[in-house]
């Protein structure tokens, strides 16, 4: 008669033709389910801190003042800077060509200069949480065309990084 490949049970006709008892199978089962819970507990657990970091880098408070009237700067940090090159497709450079020659307003480019802006000062955001700074104050936003054509465009967003009193 055969016997269970675990624990050395005799095995019965049809346990016998998967070679384990049906006691080990249910502990197998078992411990393969409790891992896959396991996992999921710690994707989840996962998923909250990003979350958590998320909402911590987006209360980074912003402003071009050079103080904040309301709060006390407790310390000065350090100047950082972003740089964000955006390019215009084809499409883009077509249209605004053609708003250039007959007048008017280019939706297409001013949807990318508000997406470069968006991105930039998201980016200045994270690197003041970076460096410890609840705050970035002065702000100042430079749009460099880097090729001739108006193919590519640098937004550099600077400021300095400090730490506020009573901000989260």
């Amino acid at each position: 008669m055969a016997k269970c490949r675990n624990c050395g049970k005799k095995l019965s006709f049809t346990e016998a033709l998967v070679a384990i008892c049906t006691e080990c199978d249910e502990k197998r089962v078992a411990e393969a389910s409790k891992s896959k819970e396991q996992k999921e507990a710690e994707r989840a657990a996962m998923l909250a801190e990003a979350e958590a970091e998320k909402r911590r880098i987006e209360s980074v408070l912003l402003t071009t003042e050079s103080a904040i009237h309301d709060l006390r700067i407790v310390k000065r940090l350090d100047v950082i800077t972003v740089e964000c090159a955006f390019g215009m497709n084809i499409f883009k450079d077509l249209f605004a060509s053609a708003r250039d020659f007959f007048g008017g307003r280019s939706a297409a480019v001013q949807n990318t200069m508000r997406e470069s802006r968006q991105t930039a000062l998201n980016e200045l955001r994270a690197e003041a949480h970076r460096i410890g700074a609840n705050a970035v104050i002065g702000i100042d936003l430079d749009y460099v065309e880097l090729s001739g054509s108006g193919n590519m465009v640098l937004l550099v967003a600077s400021g300095t990084a400090v730490v506020i009193e009573g901000a989260a």
